[in-house]
């Protein structure tokens, strides 16, 4: 690309500082050159913010299998704000974003957990007022990106206005010792399987796959790593009354309808740190399985005006799993898990 699109990636920080320089380490040392990167804190109580400075200032380096740390972009320059702050958009701070962009990093501090959703908003709506960028990037912090992941999303966005989401092909960190593993190759609506929303290739391992590489349209982009165009966050951001769970779904849905186009790009890739064994009491396991199953009806209220007819369609399915789940406490979940007993991991 002759011209490189401004991007401003977001990563949301709650108690996660070890993922989150490890993160960081890896955006920093994409081929991409025209980005800001904005971590907004979620109220941690686990001293992220000074870990996540040490970071920037060079004094203490990420464990990664997938990249040799560079102390060359340290000390970063770091910004930092209150989320009162955040919102003023004063020019007190405008000559260090002229910066290289992997010379700087700019720090949200929220007093409280604002969850998933307001979380990203707060860092959504700084961006938009400060760097007018052309796309805003949801990046989880518990991921590791590819030298040229954005320069893959961003090219294939551009030669398409009405392209307004697009994401990457997403692995697991780790599945029994391997990194090859898909978690998300797309996403598809399907109101006749519980929950309604699905990960296409979850669990393939990329080498036996049809869907090794490519572009292809798709139904929705997960908020783990989703790329929007600015212009389509005119139509709303990230629904707050979702605190977690189904509000990336939710904002692919209603883009969808003032004509937005929604792509994966299969070259370009992130590793995500999803569980994929762990042991939970029966009671946890049930309380998340409920709040799901209510955030899932949530959604489909949203999205489908036949969801009372569709919801009962879910009704022995999730009689049967509640059932399991108190049947079998200390059974260990392991392999692709289902979405919903997945999100009691981080995301």
């Amino acid at each position: 690309m002759s011209n490189y699109p401004t991007v401003s990636i977001i990563l949301l920080n709650w108690n996660g500082w070890e993922d989150t320089i490890e993160c960081l380490e890896s955006v920093y040392s994409i081929n991409y050159p025209n980005y800001q990167v904005i971590v907004v804190d979620n109220g941690s109580q686990d001293n992220s913010l000074q870990k996540i400075e040490d970071y920037a200032k060079g004094i203490l380096k990420p464990n990664s299998k997938f990249f040799n740390y560079s102390k060359d972009n340290k000390p970063l320059t770091i910004i930092t704000y209150s989320k009162e702050e955040s919102e003023l958009n004063s020019d007190e701070n405008k000559e260090f974003f002229k910066l290289p962009s992997n010379r700087k990093l700019f720090l949200i501090k929220n007093e409280y957990n604002y969850g998933f959703a307001e979380g990203n908003n707060i860092g959504i709506r700084y961006c938009l007022t400060s760097f007018h960028p052309d796309y805003v990037m949801l990046l989880n912090n518990d991921t590791v990106v590819d030298k040229d992941f954005l320069d893959k999303l961003v090219m294939i966005s551009e030669s398409d206005e009405m392209i307004g989401i697009i994401g990457p092909k997403i692995y697991y960190y780790e599945f029994g010792g391997q990194n090859d593993i898909i978690n998300f190759a797309g996403g598809k609506i399907n109101w006749l399987r519980y929950p309604g929303y699905h990960h296409i290739g979850d669990g393939v391992k990329d080498v036996d796959s049809r869907i090794h590489s490519g572009i292809k349209e798709c139904d929705w982009i997960t908020g783990a790593a989703i790329m929007i165009k600015s212009k389509f966050l005119s139509y709303g951001f990230l629904d707050n009354n979702y605190f977690f769970g189904c509000e990336d779904v939710d904002l692919c849905m209603r883009l969808k309808k003032q004509g937005c186009k929604i792509f994966v790009n299969l070259d370009s890739l992130v590793w995500h740190k999803i569980g994929v064994s762990r042991k939970k009491t029966s009671s946890s396991m049930l309380k998340v399985y409920k709040r799901d199953a209510f955030t899932n009806f949530k959604f489909l209220k949203n999205n489908s005006r036949f969801y009372m007819i569709i919801f009962s369609l879910y009704i022995p399915k999730i009689i049967a799993t509640s059932l399991k789940l108190l049947l079998f406490p200390t059974k260990e979940i392991s392999g692709p898990v289902p979405k919903l007993l997945n999100k009691i991991s981080k995301r």
